[in-house]
This record gives C-alpha cells, sequence and structure tokens, in this order.
C-alpha cells in the first residue's frame, strides 16, 4: 500500500521543513495501488510521497501522478542493489509501510524469499542509521507489517492440506497461537520482532483485500472480473474456482481504504506499537451463497 512517510515525535506528525525531508519506504505487494489514496487525504495533502518498490509503475497503474512525488525501483532480493539504493535515503526514513510479497511453488521457498527482502531493507535502514549522526527523532523507525488472515487459517489454498488442516475457529483473535504449518508470515513477524526494541512495529492481518486497482495480482474484485470475462467470451459456466474450504466456511473481506486508514492510526499512534490488528470490514458471507448473485 503507497502511504505517505513523515517525521514523528511524541505520536504527532511534525510540520514541513526546507530542511527535513520525510521518506516512505514501500514495496509492492498485497494491496497494490489501491491503498494509495485514502492516506495520502488523510495526512497533510501536498506532503511528498516517495516509493520504495521492486520495479517501477506501469503506465496502466492507478496510483496518479497526484499520488506519487517519486519511487525508486531496486531489487530487494539483492542486497547490494538494496545498499546502494537506500543507504542515501536511510536517514530520512522515519516509517516503513511493508506489503511486499512473493510467492514460490513451496511454502519453503515463499518463506525464504520474503525473510530475504525485508531483512535485506531493514538491514540497510538501521545500519545506515547507526552509523550517521543525525537527531534521536531521525533514528525513530516504525514498521507497519501487513500480513494477513492466513495467519490463523494455515495454507486453506493448498488442496492437498484440506483433508488434514486445523485452522482456528472464528472469529480469529490476534493473539491466537500460531498454528503448526510452514508460513511466511510468521517469519516476517519474527524478522520485524528481532529489530526491538529500537524498532517498532505494528501488524495488520486483513482478510480479502478489495479496491481500486489495475495490477495487483491478490486483488481478488479484479481477478474475479476478469474470470468473469474470460468464461463468458468462452462460453463456459462461471463456476466457483476456489477451494471446497472456502466455498463451505464463513468469509469476509477488507476495503483496502479501511486498510489504508488503520496503518495511518497505527502509524502515529503510540498504543498501537508493538501489537497486531485483524482488519476487516465486518460483514461475512459464504462463497456458496454469494457466487449464485
Amino acid at each position: 500500500c503507497a502511504l505517505p512517510i513523515y517525521k514523528v515525535e511524541d505520536g504527532r506528525e511534525q510540520p514541513p521543513s526546507s530542511q527535513t525531508c520525510s521518506s516512505h519506504c514501500r514495496s509492492d505487494g498485497h494491496g497494490g495501488s489501491g491503498h494509495s489514496r485514502g492516506p495520502k487525504e488523510l495526512i497533510n495533502p501536498g506532503r511528498p510521497m516517495e516509493d520504495l518498490r521492486g520495479r517501477p509503475p506501469l503506465e496502466t497503474c492507478l496510483v496518479l501522478p497526484s499520488l506519487l512525488d517519486q519511487y525508486i525501483s531496486f531489487d530487494a532480493l539483492d542486497l547490494a542493489d538494496t545498499e546502494a539504493k537506500l543507504s542515501a535515503i536511510s536517514s530520512q526514513v522515519t516509517h516503513v509501510f511493508w506489503v511486499a510479497i512473493q510467492f514460490r511453488q513451496h511454502e519453503e521457498e515463499t518463506i525464504h524469499a520474503n525473510s530475504v527482502m525485508l531483512s535485506n531493507v531493514l538491514k540497510v535502514l538501521t545500519t545506515q542509521k547507526k552509523s550517521i549522526s543525525v537527531s534521536s527523532t531521525d533514528k525513530i523507525l516504525h514498521i507497519n507489517l501487513q500480513t494477513g488472515t492466513k495467519h490463523y487459517m494455515g495454507p486453506v489454498l493448498t488442496k492437498s492440506n484440506e483433508a488434514t488442516l486445523v485452522p482456528h475457529e472464528p472469529p480469529f483473535r490476534e493473539d491466537m497461537e500460531r498454528l503448526p504449518y510452514p508460513n511466511f508470515y510468521y517469519a516476517l513477524e519474527d524478522i520485524v520482532r528481532s529489530y526491538g526494541p529500537s524498532l517498532t512495529y505494528s501488524i495488520h492481518r486483513p482478510s480479502i483485500i478489495v479496491g481500486a486497482s489495475t495490477r495487483s495480482v491478490y486483488n481478488l474484485l479484479l481477478t474475479v472480473a476478469v474470470y468473469a470475462e474470460i468464461c463468458k467470451y468462452r462460453n463456459v459456466p462461471f463456476r466457483y474456482p476456489g477451494s471446497r474450504y472456502t466455498w463451505e466456511h464463513f468469509c469476509d473481506m477488507t476495503d483496502t481504504r479501511i486498510l489504508a486508514e488503520q496503518h495511518v492510526w497505527a502509524a502515529v499512534n503510540k498504543k498501537a506499537q508493538n501489537e497486531a490488528f485483524n482488519c476487516t470490514n465486518g460483514d461475512v458471507f459464504t462463497w456458496k451463497r454469494m457466487w449464485r448473485v
């Protein structure tokens, strides 16, 4: 999610000045560009918003020029490239909004790839801060880590696990114990926590994310719409593409605007530090009923 980054002192946003520049570190992934409008309007329109990502924005992206002041492209899997691109601005970064995601064929490979990306970025940002003489305010670094309800459900999308998977019973609570399955969300949380107490964090666990975006792979609204058009074009039945578990069990969704507001709130509220937060719209449904619509 593309959110602005700004200086924070005593829990309050500081006014911009010509001498200080607040920076934003963001990597593309989960929510894509659908989050970008809300936070920019919530926090001082006109403040610089810098986008740090693994690739340049596409021309068809819904991140309008008015919402994005600058972007920096780098390969987070490559420590050398991450250092080359981020070290120069590391002393200005006060907040990181991490929504990056890369999936591999096996969960262990997914854990490795995502752990390397997050570790490389945090290593560069925290190492550079120690080596540069900056004020105590500049040394503050808070990371918003976005994961999801897979934290409670386990690998429900893997059909081979359907017979043996035992997820938590809803409603999900943030303090529920981890499930005994490999999960890259757990690995990312461990990495973030390992940087404490100098690094504070907030963990955000949305459900199925929906919002306006033309390029987010995991934007279900866009995916279902494209799937419907393909079925219509090929004149084939519009069958549910998910698993039996997701067909029969209750689901909920997360509006990108609500999720963006939660990110902003947690980033500037000291009471939210080092805590995890679920984030959903509050309504529930089953795909078995919804699909008929």
